[in-house]
């Protein structure tokens, strides 16, 4: 039978160990090689398969970082080298079968249940690497940094840092792993059935659904906070609203409302903690939006997340504030898979993208001034609206008692053949419609309106209405044309944003996408508006992806300049979709996260 040659990356880990691990490894590494893979590909890593090599390192990777040591030595308590498990042992004492393992160097000892557990035919101890980098834990980090950049980055460096993180809890990981060993054998002559290295090795990565991900979001007037778990379910969420400053200024003013979240975020995130009953230790990392919004807001929420992320040695996702907003639909909608067609629409965005991948967009159409929710909001405040719970809200709910065509409104941009918004022209019809009427809104709000002045109101609200979603319509038809041209697999429609949660919005795209096959998915309101939740469960998708940023260091000054981008697009402009507008805004723009993206994988 030929000899089977193991891999360079298994000959430096074997010389950097110490004699008995030297050897155990070496045990665990022959049967990996030759029991599993068989094959000619283990000659060097370069050349290895990769269904072979991964399997195989990730072993390594089991082994080194949770301690997990292959112990030749069973105690016994009698007798005289019988058989434990069909394994005949040599040794002074032992009666077999109890399978009891000791670590003496860690002066940590775990009993594996009945007569042991066994793992192609090796005996595993378990203990976790002390929390303070006793010389146990120093040894196996040396080993495994020759074995991580062979690992594909996605598995390598979220793994990576989850590994080598200090636990307030020291055992949580290592019991999750001594739950999948296998389970003991009924008599001591069955062993246990052998189970391969590379099973074993999936366990080392803590399971998606232990990931515990605080989001923070302040990019315009609202300071949320949320807890999510990985598998998507939400631990807490607390929202800090500025709607009182909304009716004073009469929109977002910038300077007030950077002061508003500075006053509100430590409450609002230590509530989201003390909800979800855990604290910043229990945490794998903080999402927070670095942009687009306003640069003042987004400067509170990324001081407080690298505060954070600095005193706990947590790493960093920095969110895109539009990104999240589509994909907190794969939250709600477990199934929807890329690629899908997004309408992101909200009181600072109009987007029309086709999402190809986590990170990788195509952007059909965007807003060359003014944002439908800007228009809704503009528009509520000229008729005299109470929008302290927001003007599309407030806007929706009267436009039920008007006439939607007793107004004749131009729809925009109609002359344009591709996918972009403009909402000023309305908003400027919409002032004109109130002052030739007289209307005093000012002085009289809509609860002290005569019933003709509320029903001319009505009739106003409802005109705009139509003729604003009718804009959304014509744009997303052309969008979905384009997509399927692109992406003719594309089954979901996927609609976000806080006006998306305007129920006149959802069903008349709703008719868009049954007319074009298309299944239309849209958030519950509650998660439609900004908010915690949407940071955090993109910040999990990223993190996942190994797409994070490392902890601060501690030295890292209060007053630091942090990489805001209030200006960032999404994704790279559809060739046909390219506007010529004189109003499209170009100055200060980020690069876009999908170029972004791309660039970060070539590399």
């Amino acid at each position: 039978m030929e000899r089977r040659r193991a891999p360079k990356a298994m000959l430096i880990l074997l010389a950097c160990s110490s004699g008995r691990l030297r050897r155990l490894l070496a045990a665990a590494f022959h049967l990996a090689a030759c029991d599993l893979f068989r094959c000619r590909a283990v000659s060097r890593p370069p050349t290895v398969r990769s269904s072979c090599r991964r399997p195989l390192l990730l072993a390594a990777a089991l082994v080194v970082p949770f301690g997990i040591v292959v112990d030749e030595k069973m105690r016994r308590s009698g007798g005289g080298g019988e058989r434990a498990n069909g394994t005949r042992r040599r040794g002074n004492g032992g009666n077999g079968g109890n399978g009891e393992i000791r670590r003496e160097r860690m002066g940590i000892c775990k009993q594996i249940g009945g007569n042991g557990g066994k793992i192609d035919g090796i005996w595993f101890s378990v203990a976790y690497a002390g929390p303070h980098g006793s010389p146990a834990r120093r040894e196996p980090e040396n080993m495994v940094s020759t074995l991580l950049p062979i690992l594909s980055s996605p598995v390598s460096r979220a793994t990576t840092f989850l590994l080598h993180r200090t636990r307030p809890t020291p055992f949580r990981f290592h019991c999750l792993l001594l739950r999948s060993l296998p389970a003991p054998a009924s008599s001591p002559s069955t062993p246990p059935a052998p189970r391969s290295l590379a099973t074993m090795a999936s366990v080392a990565t803590p399971a998606r659904r232990d990931l515990l991900m605080l989001g923070i979001e302040t990019s315009c007037d609202d300071t949320a906070a949320a807890v999510v778990r990985g598998d998507g379910e939400i631990l807490s969420q607390v929202i800090a609203s500025q709607s009182d400053l909304l009716v004073k200024w009469g929109g977002v003013a910038p300077k007030m409302a950077e002061e508003a979240h500075a006053l509100a975020i430590d409450k609002v995130v230590q509530k989201a903690l003390d909800d979800a009953n855990v604290s910043e230790g229990d945490l794998s990392a903080v999402a927070v939006t670095v942009g687009p919004g306003l640069s003042l807001c987004l400067r509170v929420g990324v001081h407080k997340a690298r505060k954070i992320a600095k005193v706990f040695g947590l790493p960093i996702v920095g969110v895109h504030h539009m990104e999240a907003h589509a994909l907190v639909s794969r939250l709600v909608k477990k199934d929807l898979d890329y690629p899908f067609l997004a309408l992101l629409i909200s009181g600072g965005h109009n987007l029309l993208v086709l999402a190809q991948n986590l990170g990788e967009y195509v952007q059909l159409g965007t807003t060359i001034d003014d944002a439908i929710g800007e228009a809704y909001d503009k528009s509520a405040r000229w008729l005299g609206l109470d929008i302290r719970k927001g003007g599309g809200p407030a806007l929706e709910e009267l436009a039920l008692e008007g006439d939607p065509k007793s107004i004749n409104f131009r729809v925009p941009m109609r002359q344009h053949k591709d996918c972009n918004f403009s909402y000023a022209g309305l908003k400027t019809q919409v002032r004109l419609a109130t002052e030739s009427r007289n209307m005093c809104t000012d002085d009289i709000p809509i609860s002290s309106a005569t019933e003709e002045d509320r029903q001319l109101r009505a009739n106003i609200a409802a005109s705009f209405q139509r003729v604003a979603v009718l804009h959304l319509e014509d744009r997303c038809q052309r969008a979905v044309e384009w997509a399927l041209k692109m992406e003719p697999s594309i089954k979901n429609f996927v609609v976000s944003g806080g006006v998306a949660s305007n129920q006149y919005v959802r069903a008349r795209l709703n008719h868009i996408a049954e007319k074009n096959g298309l299944q239309l998915v849209s958030p519950p309101p509650s998660l439609c508006t900004d908010n915690g939740v949407m940071i955090a469960w993109t910040g999990i998708e990223h993190f996942v992806a190994g797409r994070f940023e490392d902890p601060p260091p501690a030295d890292e000054p209060d007053d630091m300049q942090y990489d805001l981008r209030p200006r960032w697009p999404l994704g790279e402009e559809y060739s046909e979709g390219i506007s010529v507008s004189r109003s499209l805004k170009t100055a200060r723009i980020h690069p876009s996260l999908t170029s972004m993206t791309q660039s970060a994988l070539r590399n």
